[in-house]
């Protein structure tokens, strides 16, 4: 690690070409404003657009600004731990590519990282530009997520965030695959705060994360930070095989007892449809824990990085090649 380099802004980008030279410019807007040494490492998550070459472009141009260029798409999660992995600055910060949080909100980040938190999250007061329904979703996720966990993890707050260089350095020791990164930093423990923002509209392009993107999202989350779901399972089944029982024990009193006709073959479907599709819901709690088995036990590459640009020895090897190629056009004249 280069020791020199005070902070990383690490950027996620998918199909990010109408913002992404914006970010930069406002980003580079703030950072310089420090008088400190910086890097801006995006790490671009298989785009199919233009995003990559813009990076690359900027990459020439200026010193600070890094690209990780993954060989296909691996997810926004996964994407946030390569920059961490790949980040050399002592203060680490995790911003996404569209504008949405206020890269202003840094320099306050920083203010309270000098301070000496080692966590310093954003907290959102308001969200600009998004429908009733996300943001009542969004309301109802977190605090569903906190009431079912053990770790205290912040309600309305996303991956925007600050944390330290040891904070960092015990993230890149944690090898699952499934993640959810902002539980992950919550679960590390260190002094952690907040500043307050209000989360703008998308400064341009659309939204990557549509409703199915966001339900995986949180079964990602609840999955990887509670045991409850399994246990509701266990509950629920072990209720439904009393009342099954009890029931049964009525039906035999009548038929010895009483002459009551039990019929209705209707009100019988009805009845095994419900308990079906209560196991089917049981056996799909129990399919998202052993799927999360199976994945860790394959032990494949969280990620692969085809293309690494703005780094010093990938300059020296353009500047190499460069040179080769000039010498070889003049021993051609």
């Amino acid at each position: 690690m280069q020791e020199n380099i005070r902070y990383s802004i690490i950027v996620p980008m998918f199909n990010e070409q109408e913002v992404i030279a914006e970010t930069y410019r406002r980003l580079k807007q703030i950072m310089d404003t420090l008088h400190e040494s910086y890097e801006l490492l995006f790490v671009n998550d298989g785009s199919k657009d233009r995003t990559a070459d813009i990076v690359r472009e900027l990459c020439r141009e200026d010193a600070n600004v890094r690209l990780l260029n993954f060989a296909r798409n691996f997810g926004h999660q996964v994407a946030i731990t390569a920059g961490m992995d790949h980040a050399q600055g002592q203060a680490i910060v995790v911003i996404d590519a569209d504008l949405q949080d206020p890269p202003e909100v840094i320099l306050e980040m920083i203010g309270k990282w000098k301070q000496g938190y080692d966590v310093v999250y954003g907290k959102r007061l308001e969200r600009k530009g998004e429908t009733a329904f996300k943001k009542w979703s969004a309301h109802l996720f977190y605090r569903l997520l906190k009431s079912m966990t053990s770790v205290d993890i912040p309600v309305d707050a996303g991956d925007f965030r600050l944390i330290d260089r040891k904070v960092c350095d015990v993230m890149k020791s944690m090898t699952e695959r499934n993640r959810y990164v902002r539980g992950l930093v919550s679960w590390t423990g260190f002094k952690q705060t907040f500043v307050e923002y209000t989360r703008e509209e998308r400064w341009a392009g659309v939204t990557k994360y549509p409703l199915r993107k966001m339900l995986r999202f949180a079964i990602d989350a609840i999955a990887s930070f509670s045991y409850k779901p399994l246990k509701a399972a266990a509950y629920l089944g072990f209720t439904l095989s009393a009342v099954s029982f009890i029931y049964i024990l009525i039906v035999v009193y009548q038929k010895l007892f009483t002459d009551t006709t039990i019929t209705g073959w209707a009100s019988t479907v009805a009845i095994n449809l419900f308990f079906n599709g209560i196991m089917l819901i049981i056996l799909g709690i129990m399919g998202e824990y052993i799927g999360r088995i199976y994945d860790e036990t394959k032990g494949r590459p969280l990620y692969i990085i085809w293309e690494r640009a703005g780094y010093e020895e990938e300059r020296e090897q353009e500047r190499k090649t460069r040179s080769e190629q000039e010498d070889h056009h003049e021993a051609i004249r």
